[in-house]
C-alpha cells in the first residue's frame, strides 16, 4: 500500500492504536494525527503545527465537539434531537441546537438542488431494510411509507430553531450529510486554533486545508469498488477541498445475484442501480456529502447532466464498471 494515502483500510489499521504520529522532517512543522471511532465511523484528525501541546489540544476539542454533533444527529439515540424530531412528527414542533437547525436546512437545500434524489427524510423507508441481517421488506411495505419520503414537509421556525415533521410517520435522516458537514465545522475549529494545515477525515468524508509540511498537497485514494478495501481507482491530490465517496459496497447483502446496499433511490424504496460508487470534489464537506448519495440515486443520464450544469468536479464508477471523470478534476486526479 503506498504511503501518505488516507485510504479506509488504512484507517481500520491505525485505529487499533489510537495514536499521535509526529513527523521527523527536520526545520519543518510536524505533522500530528489521532484517531477515534465515532459517529458510527472511523475519525481520523491530521494537522500540521509547530506546537505538539497545541496540536494535542486543538485536537482534544475538536474530538469533544464531534461528541457533541454525535449526541445531537444520531437517529438511534433517544435523547438526540433527530430522536425528538421523529418522536414529535405530526404533532409539534422541536426546538434544537443551532448546528441541528442549520444542518437540517442545509440538507433540505441539496434536497431541492438535487430534485429530491438526496433526501432527508428517506427515514421510514431506511428503518424496513436490515442490511446486517440481511433482512428487505416486501413491495407493499415499501409502497406504504413512500408517502412519508416528502422532505417539503420539513418545517422551520426560524425564531426559536424549532424543526417540525408535518406527517405522523415521518422520520429525519441526517446521515446522508452530518459527517461532510461535521467535517467542515472540524476543519474551521482546528484552523481557529492555529492548525497550519491537515484534514478532518469523518469515515469517507474528508475535508483538507492547507500543505503538507514538504508544500505538495495532502493525497487521498479513492477506493476501487469491487476490490479489496485497500484497492485504489485514483489518487487525489487535494489542497483547501473536501471530498466524498459513496459507494454500493459499505453495507450491503447479496440475495439470489443481486446486490442490495444502504444508498436508496427516494423514488421507489430501494438501492439505487446505475454505480458502484460516486465521488464529488468541492470547497465545501457538505455539498460533497450530500451529493455523493444524492448523485448515486439518479440514473446515469439525470446524473451526467447534473453533473455539466452544475459544474461539478466528480469521479463516478457506473454499474457495468466503466467510469467517468468530469474534466475540471482530471488535473488532480491520478489513476491507478
Amino acid at each position: 500500500m503506498k504511503p501518505k494515502l488516507l485510504t479506509a483500510a488504512a484507517i481500520v489499521f491505525i485505529i487499533a492504536l489510537v495514536f499521535v504520529f509526529k513527523s521527523t522532517v527536520s526545520g519543518t512543522p510536524h505533522v500530528y494525527k489521532k484517531s477515534e471511532i465515532m459517529m458510527d465511523t472511523v475519525i481520523t484528525l491530521t494537522v500540521v503545527s509547530n506546537s505538539q501541546k497545541k496540536a494535542d489540544e486543538a485536537i482534544g476539542a475538536a474530538f469533544n465537539n464531534l461528541r457533541r454533533f454525535e449526541r445531537n444527529w444520531s437517529f438511534f439515540d433517544a435523547g438526540s434531537d433527530v430522536s425528538a424530531i421523529n418522536k414529535n412528527a405530526g404533532v409539534r414542533p422541536v426546538k434544537v441546537s443551532d448546528d441541528t437547525f442549520d444542518l437540517t436546512k442545509k440538507a433540505v437545500e441539496k434536497a431541492k438542488w438535487t430534485g429530491g434524489a438526496f433526501n432527508p427524510a428517506i427515514g421510514p423507508a431506511m428503518v424496513l431494510w436490515d442490511f446486517k441481517n440481511k433482512k428487505r421488506p416486501t413491495d407493499s411495505q415499501l409502497k406504504e411509507v413512500l408517502q412519508l419520503l416528502d422532505y417539503t414537509q420539513i418545517v422551520f421556525n426560524d425564531n426559536d430553531s424549532s424543526i417540525m415533521l408535518k406527517d405522523k410517520g415521518m422520520l429525519l435522516d441526517l446521515g446522508g450529510i452530518a459527517k461532510g458537514y461535521a467535517a467542515d465545522k472540524t476543519a474551521e475549529l482546528l484552523k481557529k486554533a492555529g492548525m497550519k494545515a491537515g484534514i478532518a477525515s469523518i469515515g469517507g468524508d474528508i475535508s483538507a486545508w492547507g500543505t503538507r509540511p514538504d508544500g505538495s498537497p495532502w493525497r487521498v485514494g479513492i477506493r476501487a469498488p469491487r476490490g479489496a478495501p485497500d484497492d485504489l481507482a485514483g489518487v487525489l491530490s487535494l489542497k483547501d477541498l473536501a471530498v466524498s465517496t459513496g459507494g454500493d459496497y459499505e453495507r450491503f447483502f447479496i440475495e439470489d445475484g443481486i446486490r442490495y446496499h444502504h444508498i436508496l433511490n427516494p423514488a421507489t424504496g430501494y438501492p439505487a442501480r446505475d454505480f458502484q460508487s460516486v465521488t464529488v470534489v468541492n470547497p465545501e464537506g457538505v455539498v460533497t456529502d450530500a451529493l455523493d448519495t444524492g448523485i448515486f440515486a439518479m440514473d446515469r443520464e439525470k446524473a451526467l447532466r447534473f453533473i455539466k450544469t452544475n459544474n461539478l468536479m466528480a469521479y463516478l464508477v457506473f454499474a457495468d464498471g466503466s467510469t467517468f471523470t468530469s474534466e475540471n478534476l482530471r488535473e488532480l486526479l491520478e489513476n491507478r
